[in-house]
């Protein structure tokens, strides 16, 4: 089952017992000032508005980073968590996985998520071919590919296990996990986000379910 949710994380997590997920995947905020970032992201994104397409909101989604007690709550109620950006946080995790991206422009080559799971795993898929599936329905300007997460599952996760997405985004990560076949809750505290997410998840699994008919 998979369950997206428009709430914020916090609210959600408060709300669950000790060890309620086996495995959390998130990409939380990296706390840099993004304004620039978000400006340029705004000509190329597009995110849903009741059904139509409008360009990315130009918010400071990423000027502030997520406190301890985020990340106290996501250790409490999560077995094992892997965060994205960990370079930028003071998370004591043992574990390293690198998504290597590929040289393209003035781009960064690879993004770093750390993992309380002691493994160093590469993750090689080139910046080009992640996102061959996602140019035409990218609604985040951090949307990572569906391959990515596929991946971690494959990795890190069993299908009987329930997953935590603490920051949803483009949705990428509910998608994997409904073909990976494991319980999966995802939290985003934008509507408009949420909305868009919601829409290219059903979109996404519908059009699959259509197929194998």
């Amino acid at each position: 089952m998979v369950e997206l949710l428009n709430i914020d994380c916090m609210e959600y997590m408060a709300t669950q017992p000790d060890n309620a997920f086996d495995l959390a995947i998130v990409d939380p905020p990296y706390g840099i000032d993004a304004d620039v970032q978000q400006n340029k992201n705004a000509e190329s994104g597009r995110i849903s508005n009741g059904g139509k397409w409008k360009k990315y909101k130009v918010t400071k989604w990423d000027s502030t980073p997520p406190s301890e007690e985020y990340f106290n709550e996501l250790k409490r109620v999560s077995k094992d968590q892997i965060i994205w950006g960990g370079n930028y946080y003071r998370e004591h995790l043992s574990g390293v996985i690198i998504w290597n991206k590929g040289k393209n422009g003035t781009m960064k080559e690879g993004e770093l998520a750390k993992s309380s799971i002691e493994t160093f795993k590469i993750f090689d898929l080139a910046r080009t071919d992640a996102y061959i599936n996602c140019k035409s329905d990218k609604i985040h300007p951090t949307q990572k590919p569906v391959r990515l997460y596929q991946w971690l599952l494959k990795n890190y996760a069993n299908p009987n296990q329930i997953i935590l997405d603490t920051h949803l985004g483009s949705g990428s990560s509910a998608i994997a996990a409904h073909y990976f076949g494991c319980d999966f809750v995802g939290c985003e505290i934008d509507p408009d986000y949420y909305q868009a997410a919601k829409h290219r998840f059903d979109n996404e699994t519908r059009q699959m379910s259509l197929l194998s008919v």
